[in-house]
């Protein structure tokens, strides 16, 4: 193929209707390259939706569409991949594996009924899989692992197996074993059915002699657990001690949604290995949205439980919106309750306001085909809404339905943005609204301490892309920077100056003279009395001077920060009758401050953080060294199932880069929460430093 060029392998052209309880939502997630997306294009070609396969190399895989995915050769976004197998509708989430961008699988396991978590057979249980365990059981849904890749050069299906046993609290069952490994890697042997299955798997065969024992001490376990799922099949595996492959399939349909069971698959998806029977595994034991329970939503007359019915109240939950100027805002959408329809109204419960859904569609990848309805359970799209953004309800005005928002983690990682143009500066804070809209992980702010545009994103390739998609869809160029510290200007004692402003330029000039004193305040920000006896200063100058003491508070009087915590008391001063205007005293009291607080022994404060590392236990060492070189006082340490946890106050200033260094340190297994806690003093040394280099910085730019 040339390089460069694209071709639509789809042959899915449009999607008609699909009942409830003929829906399967499953959310594909792991640790990045274990195969997710070549898997879902082994499964699109195995059902007959694409006419050839698809690869990452040729930039021609259904769900990577996106430019900047097809760059990189990993996925940056979750896409749908409706697959249509057994007269069924499974909705697959390919969801991103690198850790950056957990906010995207956040937001796909929202919608999911049943998550397939793929394990590489030569990686293991790598980080962006534990993450993926995690989740899935935050939303408490039913998981299968697949071990993937059984066709790579040290594959390895028991120790694979075993790295994901020996550190996540579940009982992992296989379901299926290896016909072979590495090069030899042929097919899988189904422990239900007892049979071998070769290839993409329609060709059945018996289990070869020398995989036989094995393959029958494994079915003895899955059946055990599959009894486990109903009472009258525990009763009967007491009595024959064996259950047929359709009590085998109910029991552990039943048991991965009650217990903390998990069926474990083999496949190679690049070579379309074992694709049949897993798509018969997620037929099986998938649970459709009749069979979950109710969901929890809120109205203003209380709390309701929604069932998934058509003839249910209408809430429809926005878990994905994307903002693209040439095709518009499209807007991704699970239905809990009720139909969506096209040309409708509805109402949108968060913004309290309508939309108008001029047509539905079923989302395929990039593409998106109509269709009359989306039935309960089922995910649909519609494009241009004007007000609707990821986390909001769609519901009637009367029923006023709002769903729950999960918990996005927190962005940690920030970097400085500046406009490159005038043009950029324009458009710089409607476009990083539109971005932080659509990605529940990064936002900005404005920080008025260092007044820099703040961005917040997972990681440097979260914000590294977000950086990419304005430049690409908006044409909005932005330069990043180092984001400074928002340290505080504070005194230890009193200090006093006067300062005498008098200009003359012809005509009337300009005349005031200040005398003030300034104080530390402990539980205020600032006071301003006035202290003048008999009148040296008329009291309606006072507000000039104010005014120009705060000005000087907010830029700072010797390293550029806030000034906080400062008193101060105006005790004399001097006026002209003709030459004194307000202006002449906002200068006076203005340099009279900064004079004052110079002799006021200033320092600076600096914020500290109050930081958890959770980090696994071999690591500990390691992570409280490394905190102790960043100025860390440790506050305590926990303990639990393998991982420790550190609780320290550290220094905003330590912790710029942590989320790299992090994930540098413990291969990525490390995560941490921060927050702000309170402002110290900053030593003595770096203090000077920090005024020293902001002396040179106001030197060079005279």
């Amino acid at each position: 193929m040339v390089p460069g060029t694209k071709l639509d392998y789809r042959k899915v052209t449009h999607m008609k209707e699909y009942s409830t309880a003929a829906i399967r939502n499953i959310v594909l997630a792991s640790h990045s390259n274990s195969g997710k997306t070549m898997l879902a294009e082994s499964i699109l070609h195995f059902t007959g939706a694409t006419t050839r396969l698809g690869n990452i190399e040729d930039k021609t895989t259904v769900s990577d569409f996106d430019e900047e995915e097809q760059r990189r050769g990993i996925s940056l976004f979750s896409s749908v991949l409706p697959v249509i197998y057994k007269d069924l509708k499974l909705n697959l989430l390919d969801t991103p594996g690198y850790t950056d961008f957990v906010g995207e699988v956040v937001s796909a396991m929202r919608v999911a009924d049943c998550a397939l978590i793929l394990v590489d057979s030569v990686g293991g249980l790598e980080v962006g899989t534990e993450v993926a365990l995690q989740y899935a059981d935050t939303f408490g849904m039913p998981k299968i692992l697949v071990i993937n890749k059984m066709d790579r050069e040290n594959a390895n299906f028991q120790k694979a197996l075993k790295s994901v046993k020996d550190s996540v609290d579940a009982r992992f069952i296989p379901m299926q074993l290896p016909l072979g490994e590495k090069a030899d890697f042929k097919g899988v042997i189904d422990l239900v059915t007892m049979k071998a299955y070769e290839g993409d798997g329609k060709k059945v065969v018996e289990i070869p002699a020398n995989f036989l024992a094995e393959a029958q001490e494994a079915r003895t376990q899955l059946v055990e657990a599959a009894a486990e799922g109903e009472d009258s099949l525990l009763e009967k595996y007491f009595e024959n001690g064996d259950l047929t492959s359709d009590e085998v399939l109910q029991g552990l349909r039943k048991t991965i949604q009650t217990s903390n069971i998990v069926p474990v698959l083999v496949a190679a998806g690049g070579r379309s290995i074992g694709i049949q029977p897993l798509l018969d595994a997620l037929v099986a034991l998938a649970p459709s949205p009749t069979e979950l329970p109710v969901v929890k939503a809120k109205t203003p007359k209380g709390e309701i439980d929604l069932s998934y019915q058509d003839a249910g109240p209408l809430a429809a939950y926005v878990w994905k919106t994307t903002a693209d100027p040439f095709v518009g805002r499209q807007t991704y959408f699970k239905v809990y309750s009720g139909v969506v329809t096209s040309d409708t109204r509805v109402w949108n419960a968060n913004k309290g306001e309508e939309e108008r859904l001029a047509g539905v569609q079923v989302p395929f990848g990039k593409d998106m085909l109509p269709v009359g309805v989306i039935h309960s359970g089922d995910i649909g799209a519609v494009a241009k809404l004007s007000v609707t953004t990821t986390g909001d309800t769609l519901t009637t005005k009367e029923q006023n339905i709002t769903l729950p928002v999960p918990s996005y983690p927190h962005a940690l990682y920030r970097v400085a943005i500046n406009p490159k143009t005038q043009s950029d500066a324009a458009k710089m804070s409607q476009t990083l609204t539109r971005l932080t809209e659509e990605d529940m992980t990064l936002s900005w702010e404005m920080n008025p301490a260092t007044h820099q545009t703040l961005l917040f994103g997972m990681g440097d390739q979260h914000i590294d892309v977000a950086l990419k998609r304005m430049e690409q869809k908006f044409q909005l160029n932005l330069v990043t920077l180092d984001p400074k510290v928002p340290y505080e200007e504070h005194i230890t004692r009193e200090g006093s100056a006067t300062y005498r402003h008098k200009k003359q330029t012809g005509g009337s000039g300009q005349f005031g003279e200040v005398s003030l004193k300034v104080f530390p305040l402990e539980d205020e920000d600032f006071s301003f009395s006035n202290d003048v006896f008999g009148g040296a200063i008329s009291s309606n100058y006072m507000g000039p001077i104010e005014k120009g003491i705060r000005n000087v508070m907010k830029e700072g009087v010797v390293a550029g920060y806030t000034v906080r915590n400062v008193g101060v008391s105006i005790v004399d001063g001097k006026e002209h009758p003709v030459d004194s205007k307000p202006i002449a005293f906002e200068i006076a009291g203005r340099e009279a401050f900064k004079l004052a607080f110079k002799e006021a022994n200033p320092v600076l404060y600096e914020p500290i953080m109050s930081v958890a590392v959770t980090v696994p236990e071999a690591n500990m060492g390691d992570i409280m060294g490394d905190l102790n070189t960043r100025r860390a006082r440790v506050q305590g340490m926990d303990t639990e199932h393998g991982k420790s946890t550190i609780k320290a106050h550290v220094p905003l200033s330590e912790m710029m880069r942590y989320t790299t260094n992090l994930r540098s340190m413990t291969g990525g297994r490390g995560v941490f929460t921060m927050e702000f806690d309170h402002y110290e003093m900053v030593p003595t040394q770096m203090a000077r430093e920090i005024m020293d280099a902001r002396q040179k910085e106001l030197h060079e730019s005279e």
